[in-house]
């Protein structure tokens, strides 16, 4: 595959003068990763043709990806000024107004983009995605259609997380997913394959990320590897793609692994050839088609082993990805067909959680915004998640307690008072919606332990928010749907021995939720049966989790080793 950069280098030594040429440059400069050289070109464009708005616009994409937020909105406001038309850039803008928190500017620059250009399902998802972030529902079923058609039929490579939120089948997510894989394989030349290993060889692990830290991802993992690194036997490494933050998380995760290899902001060639310098065997990709990923990295195969594993909750469609790791719960088998990895089969639940955690004393009810007395509903779910269904379901469950508030995590913008005005159109009283800013996560553990119930979404579950209210003692309570997305409250329940917490539908989790908060002693009751399955259930059995992980890795690297196609593996029931 001819790298178009070479050629446009090339191509401008002859001719410097050729404004395009270098925003052409900086384009391929940007999708290769190397924001440094894109804005380069963008300036070099600049210079010779002043206030071009192409030019600016791929100065802002450089500036967004170095993190100059304010500088790239800058950018691309003059950009959308000197084209009022060209919804590419606008898009582009409302995703610098989104960086630098201007949540309602950035749902009217993506309304104009789709204004402008309103047969473009790309710009239906965008628009889509972030009515869903602001819990701004109008025209919802209209926009989600149309993106749902484009993906059936081939004609968008939306974003497959943003995806993730439509209700839809395991195979509409795999058809999207498989769709963005496609773009990214066109432009992505592989590295020749690694050198063979001996089969005795120590097995090094590679996990690529941009949550170690502070983050969800580095807070699930975190004591797994604590535990890994104690037992031995296999090399641990991290590949960050974020920043180091100096969070106590963070601190942790340096101590527990071999190496943390700071790849922030590299090149997609760079980070992968990191990879290949370290010998990493099997290759965890924990972001997946989540925002701040890397697939063009692993598109290059840095690593002969490449698993997808815990922040994307459905399959890559990557023929890149050779693995999904998951449990049967979660995953099971009529599901597979769905996926394009080969299926890694957990014995337990799928997603680690951080065991050393120790719960603080919350503040009071009153400091929280809660009544003295009532249940406490909770969902802390991130407002993407939130829908007509599961909070028309949630107010259901309000209207049959008396006295109860939902406890809610507040949105961006102004979702909080759309969801005010939603709850008011079904006449229950707004008050009731008691709204938690963003706490730091030791603050927001303590404070569940004032909710007496925690009530999920669909299609898209709680995950590390459903583990989280359950270690600090809270039950969720969820409706398993058809997809991986939607099923891993169910999985936690499955694993903590509280199936019974998993309903079929919305009429038995209305009915079950307004029994449960209408009776003090049976929530009392449920909320000691998780205390004791806590301990016994293995859910939280980190060291127990580190022996089935490693045992799969090895599974991996060996089968690897030995000429072995990537077969289905399976740990030993639990």
């Amino acid at each position: 595959m001819n790298d178009p950069r070479a050629q446009l280098r090339q191509a401008l030594k002859r001719n410097p003068g050729d404004a395009m040429g270098w925003v052409m440059l900086a384009e391929h400069e940007l999708d290769a990763g190397d924001a440094q050289a894109g804005e380069t070109a963008s300036r070099r464009a600049l210079h010779l043709r002043p206030g071009h708005p192409e030019a600016l616009a791929r100065l802002g994409r450089a500036q967004a990806m170095q993190r100059k937020f304010e500088d790239a909105v800058t950018s691309l406001r003059a950009a959308a000024r000197a084209a009022p038309g060209h919804p590419g850039i606008v898009v582009w803008l409302a995703h610098a107004l989104e960086d630098v928190g201007d949540a309602e500017g950035a749902l009217e620059a993506y309304t104009r983009a789709y204004t402008l250009a309103p047969r473009e399902p790309q710009l239906a998802a965008y628009l889509l995605n972030w009515r869903r972030r602001l819990c701004d529902w109008r025209d919802l079923d209209t926009l989600s259609r149309q993106v749902r058609e484009a993906v059936a039929q081939a004609q968008a490579s939306v974003e497959p997380f943003a995806f993730l939120s439509e209700d839809t089948s395991a195979a509409e997510q795999r058809r999207c997913a498989g769709l963005r894989a496609a773009v990214i394989a066109q432009s992505v030349q592989p590295m020749p394959p690694a050198p063979a290993k001996d089969l005795a060889a120590t097995v090094r692990v590679g996990f690529l990320s941009n949550g170690f830290g502070a983050h969800p991802t580095g807070l699930l993992t975190v004591a797994l590897f604590e535990a890994m690194y104690r037992r031995g036997g296999i090399e641990l490494h991290l590949f960050a793609l974020n920043r180091d933050d100096d969070s106590p998380i963070r601190q942790r995760l340096r101590a527990a692994t071999d190496a943390v290899h700071d790849v922030a902001m590299q090149p997609h060639a760079q980070v992968a050839a990191s990879i290949r310098r370290a010998g990493i065997d099997v290759l965890f990709d924990l972001r997946g088609w989540g925002g701040g990923g890397a697939p063009e990295v692993l598109a290059m195969r840095p690593a002969p082993v490449q698993v997808n594993w815990l922040a994307y909750p459905g399959t890559s469609a990557a023929p890149w990805i050779d693995y999904v790791l998951a449990d049967r719960y979660v995953l099971p088998e009529s599901m597979t067909a769905d996926f394009s990895e080969t299926v890694a089969w957990l014995p337990r639940c799928f997603q680690p959680s951080d065991t050393s955690r120790e719960l603080q004393l919350p503040p009071t009810r009153a400091e929280c915004g809660l009544p003295e007395d009532g249940t406490v509903l909770c969902c802390f779910n991130n407002s993407y998640k939130l829908n007509p269904r599961s909070v028309a379901r949630a107010l259901e469950v309000l209207r049959g307690v008396p006295g109860s508030v939902l406890w809610l995590l507040s949105g961006p913008g102004r979702a909080d008072q759309r969801l005010r005005e939603f709850a008011k159109q079904r006449d229950i009283d707004p008050s009731r919606l008691v709204f938690m800013r963003k706490q730091p996560h030791p603050d927001y553990l303590a404070r569940l332990r004032h909710a007496d119930l925690f009530l999920d979404t669909n299609p898209y579950n709680a995950h590390t928010t459903a583990s989280d209210a359950l270690w600090a003692g809270c039950p969720v309570l969820t409706c398993p749907g058809a997809t991986f997305a939607a099923r891993v409250a169910g999985s936690l329940n499955h694993h903590l021995g509280m199936e019974h917490m998993n309903v079929a539908d919305d009429a038995a989790f209305i009915a079950r939720a307004v029994a449960l908060g209408n009776d003090r002693e049976a929530l009392a009751a449920l909320r000691n049966e998780l205390a004791v399955r806590r301990g016994d259930s293995g859910l939280f059995d980190m060291d127990g989790f580190s022996v089935d992980f490693a045992a799969m890795t090895i599974a991996m690297a060996r089968r690897q080793r030995k000429g072995e196609a990537p077969a289905v593996l399976q740990g030993p029931a639990r």
